[in-house]
């Protein structure tokens, strides 16, 4: 059960972390400012939930040492913030582009 968690959550952080580069190289790329804002927000979207995703790894998959558990909160906390960071980021542009 928990080796098939570790390979579920490595296949999650592998495709996040491709998508999280595929928007920062598409935002840097275009020239519409309301397009670049769109990549970026997706970027904060993919890169929160990816460090989520290692912090859920960090913190439950492996022994609990206290620094592992700290690193994995930390982690977990900027996630958050991307994740409703891009979220945020992303409504406001959506609107601008209607």
């Amino acid at each position: 059960m928990v080796n098939t968690l570790q390979w579920v959550f490595g296949a999650l952080i592998i495709v996040t972390c491709f998508l999280s580069a595929l928007y920062s190289f598409r935002s840097r790329r275009t020239n519409d400012g309301l397009q670049r804002g769109l990549y970026a927000s997706k970027m904060n979207i993919s890169m929160g939930l990816m460090l989520i995703f290692i912090a859920i790894i960090q913190m439950f998959l492996f022994s609990g040492s206290s620094l592992r558990v700290v690193i994995g909160a930390l982690f977990f906390l900027l996630g958050l913030f991307n994740l409703f960071a891009g979220m945020r980021n992303r409504s406001h542009f959506t609107r601008l582009m209607k």
